[in-house]
């Protein structure tokens, strides 16, 4: 028992130093730029010895990629912070998202500065264009989740009042008459086009 408790105090401690010299990158990165934040400025940083850091990292580059992968969860994170505040109305969920995203503390100079930093190398580096779509990607995930949400509720609002005027009055319609009018009304409520048009 008490074996396993001690491991378990390790990994929180591991997984504490771990973050500690990420943060450490971060303000090297931020302070001086990618060239700055050399092992031996990490480590004078993080207050810890060069030798200790590639005991947690590979190299340089995953420590790099590891920090800027934290940047951008963060960033979501904190724009998902503004959640925990707001009713579960769909689209105000989504408007104080969008908010949070557009407002202190993601907005941010330092922040910016980061990001610049990273995304200029971020093409011709493998692996943090990695971190930086792997970034993007759980933003976006974010962002499609809450507009689904807004939008298969009134979608949904569609078809019910659809069905229930098809249920109770189906002999006003033509064949196919409440199904076009229901892909119409989706249509123009997501400013698409579901169905391919025939050619005039």
């Amino acid at each position: 028992m008490a074996v396993a408790a001690r491991r378990k105090f390790r990994r929180e401690g591991e997984e504490r130093r771990r973050q500690d010299l990420i943060e450490a990158t971060l303000d090297c990165v931020a302070e001086n730029g990618l060239q700055g934040a050399t092992v031996r400025a990490i480590a004078l940083r993080a207050g810890v010895t060069a030798g200790l850091i590639r005991h947690y990292f590979p190299g340089k580059e995953e420590l790099l990629q590891a920090a800027y992968a934290t940047m951008m969860g963060r960033m979501t994170e904190l724009a998902k912070t503004a959640l925990a505040t707001v009713e579960q109305e769909p689209k105000l969920r989504l408007a104080a998202f969008v908010a949070a995203s557009l407002e202190a503390p993601v907005v941010d100079a330092r922040t910016f500065s980061l990001w610049a930093s990273f995304i200029g190398r971020a093409g011709s580096d493998a692996g943090l264009g990695a971190a930086h779509r792997a970034g993007y990607l759980g933003f976006r995930d974010e962002v499609e989740a809450l507009v689904a949400l807004c939008h298969g509720i009134a979608i949904n609002a569609i078809i019910d009042g659809l069905w229930v005027e098809g249920c109770l009055a189906g002999d006003m319609f033509a064949h196919g008459e409440l199904a076009e009018i229901g892909v119409s009304s989706v249509e123009a409520m997501l400013g698409l086009e579901l169905r391919e048009r025939e050619a005039a």
